[in-house]
C-alpha cells in the first residue's frame, strides 16, 4: 500500500508532482493515439482500393479502441475507487449488446 501523507510537506509535494506528470504523459501520448487513430479511420474511408466490407468494421475496431482511451485515460476509469461505476458502466454495454443482438435476430429471421 502506497502511503501518501508522509508527514513531510516536500515529500508529499514531490509525490503529487511526479504523479500529476506521469498522469499527463499518459494523457498526452493517449491523445496523439487518438488523433493518430481518427487519421487512420478517415484513410479507411478515403482509400478507394479498401471495400466497403473492409472500412466499416475496421472503423467500429478504431472506435472501441478510442472509446477505451477516453474510459481509461480521459474518464480515469484505470485508478482505485472507479471499479463500481466501471461494473455500472460495463453492465450497461452488455445490455446494450444483448438488446441489439436480440432485436436484430428477431427482425433477420
Amino acid at each position: 500500500m502506497n502511503q501518501t501523507n508522509s508527514g513531510n510537506e516536500r515529500v508529499d509535494l514531490a509525490y503529487r508532482r511526479r504523479k500529476n506528470a506521469e498522469e499527463m504523459k499518459h494523457q498526452v501520448i493517449s491523445f496523439v493515439l487518438m488523433i493518430l487513430l481518427t487519421l487512420i479511420a478517415f484513410f479507411a474511408v478515403g482509400y478507394d482500393k479498401f471495400s466497403h466490407w473492409f472500412s466499416v468494421p475496421f472503423i467500429f475496431l478504431l472506435a472501441v479502441v478510442q472509446v477505451m482511451f477516453q474510459l481509461y485515460y480521459f474518464m480515469h476509469m484505470s485508478h482505485k475507487g472507479h471499479e463500481m461505476p466501471a461494473v455500472f458502466l460495463y453492465g450497461g454495454v452488455f445490455v446494450a449488446f444483448l438488446t441489439i443482438w436480440a432485436f436484430a435476430t428477431v427482425v433477420w429471421w
